[in-house]
């Protein structure tokens, strides 16, 4: 089957006109070397910038693709360099500069404020650019883009400033080449764009046309050339840390301090190596944890900086669930269904340390991506006490670990792609060992028009107790997309075997879907509107190793943007009756399965124009279900308000039920036992920040999810998928309760440097006390111990340079 899936690759590839994008008649122009650099304040008088030629004539992106922008609203940008660094001036054009909005944001978040953005392609691959913002207040944003998705976790160490004057605003940025990679060779010639921000005319321009009807925006630099003799800098830098953090739970204090290192090397001009010596996450977000009733895991977002920032290459194929790293102990062994008549668990770790992690990335100038990833966890154990003698013996939970990813990315015609990507997860001990391999492709025709898109990967998992296992999955779709119109259609399974789960997530194996979807949409803003679009998507699913078929669902969606800016749109989805494999918890290939009823759902949404000091978001749906007592609801309700440009306010309230749902609840040795249920939640989130300065801020973040179940009764599952009463079992109601507040106080003393104070107030509770009323069930919320941590992080950037010209 591999090899037939490989040649089956392979004569796709040759059957497709792979050739460069055409780039005929793009814009050019000669940059300058300059003798002394410009300062960075925004005044552009700098001699630097008076022999430099100029970038303008920039055209409108959205919502007018391709119109040339009026004399009073253009932009003009200069770029020269000098041995360290390159230097972009741009004076942005507005009659009206008291108007241009300025509200405040941390970094890398985007506000209601005006922006000039660069992007540096120093491969001109039309694929992995560097991005640099600056807002009109002067805060910063960077990015790396990959295949044009932008990636805003990446950070950089860079200068820039902007001002506003009496002819609209200017920006002046440095960028030293230690922030981004080049080849070193004597005369070189860089892809660049300039895009500039204007919320008041909710537009946006460019230097160079991107034709939004077909390709992607990062296939249409202009060029700059004559960069010449410059070198790539020694790329050291270090960050160096020391935190300390205090727990306060049930009158008990716990005290825990920490110093360690980041440290990014860069081995070539074009690789990079990050190491994280003696982690410390302490001032992570909480999780947005919820009730979950279902047979499959919930999915937690990223937010390690480490495991967020430069990751592009080891997300391919969708086989890296960071969070399995440092995260909750395997249960390899069920430490409490193996407990002896007197003994007892005295300690149960709810993590695994992470010892170390190194990561090293780059692309090479013919378009080779490669990238390593190792981590270490520590051997974690449970202490067992023998309630009689007081012996103590402990018990292995999580061994000594090492997580490996290995990612070889060929790109080429500025629009293709394929990559071989190797995940392995090796135990110490009597511990199972996995091993997943994937090759993963992307191939575009000449004009960018028709792809063929997907991967095939095996997995392979051992232990000492079972035979290893191989599973193996393939996925490959044809799609076209451009102008008006995108389709795709497309086949995929998962066999039975198939397991990423180590290092990766999947949900569900053991299945085969056949699919397909359509789209139109809108390329220029018509009299009423600035952009509207349809979608359509269908799916036939059977199960793979039996082909028994499962069930179809459809789907079609619309939105829109009015000229006013007031956004809305709607959806509508249909499922057929469907054998539910997974519900029962037996197994995929037990060939149990529990009926899910016929489900229409519709939902639609608002909101309203983000310029306005207030601004609101609605949405509700309707699920309904087919000769089923099972129906659901819901809404979610999230104003907006700018008190003024440093202080903002959002609070979102989301509302759930669902009355007579029917899932899973125990097994007696002889039935299934499902239970016909109540459930609704709530969840309040209120998010909000006060800028101080673009280096200074205070943010607030809380959440509280109410979900409660109250069950009517109960029943068996029976051969054919359906439920017959159950009159002897009882099961216990169920009351769910998450209480985080989070308070954060950040001050970027110096460029890359920052003191980080954090406060958070947290609280759970699981109990049977779903009847409840809301205000009475945050009472019995409140009478449970509320865990009180601080912490203060100190982080230094140390550039290894700036370190050798001082000694």
């Amino acid at each position: 089957m591999l090899k037939k899936t490989i040649l089956l690759l392979f004569a796709m590839i040759i059957t497709l006109q792979l050739a460069a994008q055409n780039k005929e008649n793009r814009k050019t122009i000669k940059t300058n070397r300059i003798k002394k650099a410009p300062k960075i304040d925004g005044l552009l008088n700098d001699d630097a910038w008076k022999n430099a030629e100029l970038c303008t004539d920039f055209v409108i992106l959205r919502p007018d693709n391709g119109k040339l922008v009026s004399s009073e609203y253009q932009t003009t940008v200069k770029v020269v360099y000098d041995d360290n660094a390159v230097y972009i001036s741009a004076q942005m054009n507005d009659p009206d500069p008291e108007g241009i909005p300025q509200e405040f944001a941390t970094r890398d978040n985007f506000s209601i404020a005006d922006f000039f953005l660069v992007t540096i392609n120093p491969n001109d691959d039309g694929q992995n650019p560097f991005e640099f913002v600056v807002q009109s207040t002067g805060n910063q944003g960077d990015s790396k883009v990959s295949n044009g998705r932008e990636d805003f976790n990446w950070s950089a160490v860079w200068k820039s400033a902007a001002k506003i004057t009496d002819k609209g605003w200017n920006v002046e940025m440095e960028i030293p080449y230690r922030a981004i990679r080049f080849a070193n060779q004597p005369i070189q010639s860089w892809g660049f764009n300039f895009h500039r921000r204007l919320e008041k005319l909710n537009q946006q321009h460019t230097w160079t046309h991107i034709d939004n009807s077909v390709g992607r925006w990062t296939q249409y630099d202009g060029l700059i050339t004559n960069f010449r003799d410059i070198k790539p800098s020694t790329r050291l830098n270090l960050y160096p840390y020391a935190s300390a953090t205090t727990n306060v739970f049930e009158g008990e204090s716990e005290f825990d301090w920490s110093v360690g290192m980041d440290i990014k090397y860069g081995l070539s001009e074009n690789f990079t190596l990050d190491a994280t010596l003696i982690p410390d996450f302490s001032q992570v977000g909480f999780d947005d944890v919820v009730l979950n009733l279902g047979p499959f895991e919930q999915r937690f977002t990223e937010q390690r900086q480490f495991f967020t920032e430069g990751t592009e290459l080891f997300n391919i194929g969708r086989l890296f669930y960071s969070r399995r790293i440092g995260s909750y102990p395997i249960d390899q062994f069920d430490v409490y269904g193996n407990l002896g008549a007197d003994e007892e668990v005295t300690d149960y770790p709810n993590k695994v340390t992470m010892l170390n992690a190194v990561k090293i990335s780059g692309r090479t100038k013919g378009g080779l991506g490669i990238g390593f990833f190792n981590a270490i966890t520590e051997k974690t154990s449970a202490t067992i006490k023998n309630t009689n003698t007081g012996e103590i013996r402990k018990e292995v939970i999580a061994p000594f670990t090492n997580y490996n990813i290995m990612v070889l990315d060929q790109q080429f015609n500025q629009n293709s792609t394929i990559s071989l990507i190797n995940t392995n997860v090796a135990r110490v001990g009597e511990f199972r060992d996995a091993n997943v391999t994937a090759l993963d492709w992307h191939i575009e025709t000449k004009d960018s028009k028709y792809n063929a898109d997907g991967s095939v990967k095996m997995s392979t998992i051992s232990d000492d107790i079972n035979n290893p296992n191989t599973g193996y999955t393939f996925d490959n779709s044809f799609g076209y997309n451009s102008g008006h119109w995108n389709w795709e259609v497309g086949y995929n399974f998962e066999n039975k075997d198939f397991n990423p789960n180590d290092l990766g997530i999947l949900f569900s194996n053991n299945q085969q879907t056949l699919y397909s979807s359509a789209g139109w949409r809108t390329l220029q803003p018509t009299k009423n509107f600035n952009r509207y679009n349809f979608n359509f998507y269908q799916q036939l699913n059977y199960q793979h190793h039996s082909d028994i078929y499962t069930g179809y669902n459809a789907g079609l969606n619309y939105n829109a943007q009015t000229r006013n800016r007031f956004s809305y749109g709607a959806n509508f989805n249909y499922g057929s009756r469907e054998k539910d494999f997974f519900e029962p918890r037996q197994g995929s290939t037990s060939g149990i399965y529990f009926m899910q009823p016929e489900r229409k759902n519709a939902n639609i949404y608002i909101s309203t124009n983000s310029q306005k000091k207030l601004e609101l978001n609605l949405n509700g749906y309707i699920t309904s279900y087919s000769n089923n007592p099972k129906q659901g609801y819901g809404y979610s309700f999230a104003p907006r308000y700018r008190f003024t440009n440093q202080f903002s306010l959002r609070y979102r309230l989301n509302f759930n039920k669902t009355n007579d749902d029917q899932g899973y609840v125990d097994e007696d040795g002889t039935n299934i036992i499902f239970g016909m249920r109540d459930r609704k939640s709530y969840t309040n989130t209120v998010s909000g920040k006060y800028n101080f300065s673009t280096n200074s801020s205070l943010s607030l973040s809380f959440r509280h999810y109410w979900g409660s179940v109250n069950y009517n009764g109960f029943y068996n599952l029976n051969s054919e998928g359906n439920l017959d009463p159950n009159l002897t079992y009882n099961g216990d109601n169920v009351n769910f309760n998450s209480w985080n507040l989070d308070l954060n106080y950040i001050w970027q003393f110096a460029p890359g440097s920052q003191l980080i104070a954090f406060y958070r107030n947290s609280i759970f509770n699981e109990d049977t006390n779903s009847n409840l009323s809301f205000f009475k069930n945050l009472d019995n919320l409140f009478d449970q111990s509320q865990r009180h941590t601080f912490s203060v992080r100190f982080v230094y950037f140390i550039d290894y340079n700036k370190l050798k010209s001082i000694f």
